[in-house]
């Protein structure tokens, strides 16, 4: 470990790898991990229980492994769990974990902007983007190759697939389902999001398969249970069809829906 500058505070039960770095006024707890190659800047706080990967990078002024905002904590012993590779930028919190999950958890390759808030239980996948001063409430579910724009709003519990894209300004209040891009209030189905889809080397007949479903469950007017049924019906069984389908059933509290003007 090198430390960059004397005015820093770690305890020395922490296990921090030879090759870290660690910036000036960083405090950092007795129960931490941190990866090799890991970058920490000065002003960082890292409190017990956190456990993170190889070659990140933490901006100043982050806060990892606060303690819970949540009434219900009553001081159980929980982590929050950052994988390789990932970087959080200036003044990102990321909360621990309750007794409902006992960890929060941010995978590798993923990329935090400034000012988001990370709060309790959530579990962010591999690759993700979260864009500035985004504010997650707990229990949020955030699927791989997720990307959300700046200044969202996400309520607690709620679930955004894989390979999704949320415009900047949204109130994510619904389960977001695989490969769509969502935006407008309230929140609503704005098409697949076929140029990240496309990035990632999914071929055209995978792309058109994966609009198939979405015309039937969000352009064609019918209810969710109706849309269900014609997709079991007419569409071929595929990977997509499996992983969109079983997205919904596993949606008890509802998905976003097609737009809807206001009639006035």
């Amino acid at each position: 470990m090198e430390i960059l500058n004397r005015l820093c505070e770690i305890d020395t039960n922490a296990k921090i790898a030879d090759n870290v770095e660690v910036g000036s006024f960083t405090v950092i707890a007795g129960d931490v991990e941190i990866g090799e190659g890991t970058w920490i800047g000065p002003h960082v706080t890292i409190m017990d229980g956190a456990r993170i990967g190889k070659n990140c990078k933490i901006h100043p002024g982050a806060v990892i492994s606060g303690i819970p905002q949540d009434l219900k904590f009553k001081g159980e012993y929980s982590t929050v769990e950052i994988g390789d590779n990932t970087s959080i930028r200036e003044c990102v919190t990321i909360n621990r974990g309750t007794v409902d999950r006992n960890k929060t958890v941010v995978g590798s390759n993923t990329l935090i902007m400034a000012y988001v808030h990370l709060g309790h239980d959530c579990f962010i996948g591999n690759s993700c983007i979260i864009s500035n001063a985004v504010q997650m409430a707990g229990h949020v579910e955030m699927d791989d190759f997720a990307i959300i724009g700046g200044s969202c709003a996400v309520q607690q519990f709620v679930h955004i697939g894989a390979h999704t894209y949320i415009g900047g300004g949204s109130l994510v209040r619904k389960n977001v389902p695989p490969y769509v891009k969502a935006a407008r209030e309230p929140l609503s189905y704005a098409g697949v999001n076929s140029t990240g889809l496309q990035r990632r080397g999914y071929s055209q007949e995978d792309i058109n398969k994966i609009s198939d479903i979405y015309r039937i469950l969000f352009v064609k007017g019918y209810n969710v249970s109706a849309a269900i049924d014609v997709i079991q019906k007419s569409i071929p069984d595929s990977i997509y069809k499996t992983e969109i389908l079983d997205f919904i059933s596993n949606s008890p509290t509802g998905i976003i829906r097609e737009f809807r003007p206001v009639e006035r």
